[in-house]
């Protein structure tokens, strides 16, 4: 099969595409043909090293596709049957070996390439917003790299949950898609202070909850955003990881509450990724949650993929396709 592989850490042109042998399903895994595979901000943490990864490596957490064969102890899945995992290592390639119990079956109404665009970011904004910090009707939310694959999510699912929602974003064109998602105030970052627009738009107030998974760069604005006793949820780091800080500053801010969520501590166990990914499908067949694709490209031009998403050019989900 055509794969990409990783042997050392490093740029994007550490990804090395080639043939590697297919793969064989053990007894309690499936075999899944990739139809689309997901492009996530984890997969250049893996590859430049950030995150730490036995090499050489198959990367990539996400896909979606077609069982073409089941071990023995597989009772679930047969041939034919329409697929999507996340959080299991080996996506950038034409075929994987999946253990059955991170698999779940794709309505048709869904199809595995919108699928393949919602298992990581899709779970995690049902997560974020329905466990960690559970949104409620009137609360004041702030969500970072609003027009992002994840942030677009939370947007729509904050506004369908009755919050106000105030967008941080990076330019003009990113602005408007954030507010077409639902945002009802958007601050262009580059522009203006957004610590200082957060005050002016909530009498200085704060918000109830900020959603940041930018990290370092926003980190402490994130902090000074959120009213007393409010929540950061930092899930994420793609300018750097957070500097390190006194637990004081939580007291000194507020009683501040401050949570490092990760999407597998909320599905880890086959029952609960099973809720989670049906309640999601059915936002998505039922046109709650809407999926924007900024664009699709051949799994051979991973490395062109990273550069974008690291670059910040992409607005929504990129695809890779076998």
């Amino acid at each position: 099969m055509k794969a990409i592989q990783i042997k050392q850490v490093g740029p994007a042109e550490m990804l090395r595409w080639g043939d590697l042998e297919d793969p064989v399903p053990a007894d309690d895994e499936v075999l899944v043909k990739h139809h689309a595979i997901g492009l996530n901000y984890i997969d250049t943490y893996h590859r430049s090293g950030l995150y730490t990864v036995p090499l050489p490596v198959v990367p990539g957490l996400e896909a979606a596709g077609e069982v073409v064969a089941a071990g023995a102890d597989v009772t679930d899945f047969r041939p034919g049957d329409l697929v999507a995992y996340t959080d299991c290592m080996g996506a950038y390639a034409e075929y994987a070996a999946v253990p059955a119990r991170r698999l779940v079956t794709v309505p048709e109404a869904v199809g595995t390439e919108a699928a393949a665009a919602a298992m990581l970011q899709g779970l995690t904004t049902h997560y974020l917003t329905e466990s960690t910090y559970p949104i409620g009707q009137g609360d004041t939310v702030l969500i970072h790299a609003a027009a992002g694959g994840v942030g677009l999510l939370l947007v729509q699912r904050a506004k369908r949950k009755g919050a106000r929602v105030i967008g941080t974003v990076s330019t003009a064109e990113k602005e408007q898609l954030a507010r077409e998602a639902g945002a009802d105030e958007v601050i262009r970052y580059t522009e203006k202070d957004f610590v200082t627009e957060v005050g002016a738009l909530t009498n200085e107030q704060g918000c109830e909850v900020v959603y940041d998974g930018v990290g370092r760069s926003t980190f402490m604005g994130s902090l000074d955003c959120l009213k007393r006793r409010g929540m950061l949820v930092s899930f994420g780091q793609s300018s750097g990881n957070v500097e390190p800080f006194t637990p004081g500053l939580l007291a000194q801010k507020g009683s501040l509450f401050l949570t490092r969520p990760v999407l597998m501590d909320y599905v880890r166990e086959p029952a609960e990724l099973r809720q989670r990914s049906e309640e999601l499908f059915a936002w998505l067949a039922k046109g709650e949650l809407s999926l924007r694709i900024d664009r699709r490209l051949p799994l051979s031009e991973a490395a062109e993929a990273h550069r974008l998403l690291e670059g910040r050019k992409t607005t929504g989900k990129v695809l890779l396709l076998p």
